[in-house]
């Protein structure tokens, strides 16, 4: 991976784009068509770029929430994990970045078959095999993401898409952690903590986590138990994974009737398919998402206010980022 200088001078708003038909990335290379999906820095947006008619997930963020809010670091962690992650069948890719004076722009590969957490909370349940599929899936991604000394910090429902076959898709790396050795650890609390120890009283949530016993519902196979039991094992270094990490879940007797190499080149026909009728069906976006209204600031390229466009920048140096390019802007 390249590394940016952060003593070369502020990346500009415009951004080369190589082959594509327009050398410069701009807000108004995209029609906004839908909002897709929300967050605490911005929105996830269905665009569509004008130069060629192909649909991009364009998540946008606002550069003085980011700033107000520290977390800068967090979205430029995201940025480094989406390079780096280009080349495995279920995490997202970045095709490029670039920046307005008040907004970054993440150009991701548009995917429309839902979140995880839509279709449970529909089905309110998945059968075993299915739940196996799944697991097995994001667990090839995590696996890779540790390959690259990368770990995975927000795993949960709303965080996995489905792709327009029933694919795995991992998204949301703003809460990873780079540069992790096998053996090393992060100190830092973070992430969602509800399932599954949720308590109204957050203090008595967090002491269940750390404290008390894991109770599974009955009816569940006793594979299916081992393996929960195993991954949510308090003592790290008991763990399911402590040993020799993804190794470790490829032989759970879990996923006994996973062929974890047709699996990753997705020769197993998915358990579900979304049915999806091309790149406008919105059907499994959340509705809570596409009945708001895109707002016109995200397809503007705004003229940069001078105090705001100096911090900024430099904030987000080495944020722009061009697919096959070796470097940044």
């Amino acid at each position: 991976m390249a590394h940016y200088d952060p003593s070369l001078s502020s990346p500009s708003d415009e951004v080369n784009l190589g082959v594509s038909v327009n050398p410069h990335a701009k807000p108004t290379d995209f029609d906004f068509l839908a909002v897709i999906g929300k967050g605490t820095f911005g929105k996830v947006l269905l665009a569509k770029l004008k130069a060629d008619g192909k649909f991009y997930a364009v998540k946008v963020l606002q550069k003085k929430v980011i700033l107000k809010k520290k977390e800068q670091k967090n979205i430029m962690a995201e940025r480094n994990v989406l390079l780096k992650s280009l080349k495995h069948p279920f995490l997202v890719g970045l095709h490029y970045s670039f920046q307005t004076s008040e907004k970054l722009y993440f150009v991701l590969d548009y995917v429309n078959g839902g979140e995880l957490f839509y279709h449970l909370q529909r089905e309110r349940c998945f059968s075993e095999a299915r739940a196996r599929f799944y697991t097995a899936e994001v667990a090839s991604a995590i696996g890779y993401l540790h390959s690259l000394n990368i770990v995975y910090r927000d795993l949960k429902p709303e965080n996995i898409l489905l792709d327009y076959q029933g694919h795995v898709v991992l998204t949301d790396f703003g809460l990873c952690k780079e540069g992790i050795e096998p053996e090393g650890t992060t100190t830092t609390f973070c992430g969602t903590p509800e399932p599954p120890f949720y308590s109204r009283d957050m203090s008595e949530m967090y002491d269940a986590i750390l404290h008390k016993p894991l109770q599974l519902p009955p009816g569940k196979s006793e594979a299916s138990s081992h393996l929960l039991c195993g991954l949510l094992q308090k003592d790290q270094h008991r763990r399911l994974g402590a040993i020799a990490d993804f190794l470790e879940i490829k032989n759970h007797v879990f996923f006994g009737p996973i062929n974890w190499d047709d699996l990753y080149h997705k020769r197993i026909t998915p358990p579900y398919n979304p049915n999806v009728r091309g790149p406008a069906d919105l059907q499994h976006i959340d509705p809570e998402f596409t009945r708001e209204m895109v707002p016109n600031s995200v397809g503007r390229t705004p003229e940069p206010t001078p105090s705001l466009a100096t911090s900024s920048s430099n904030a987000f140096n080495g944020f722009s980022y061009i697919s096959g390019e070796d470097g940044f802007l």
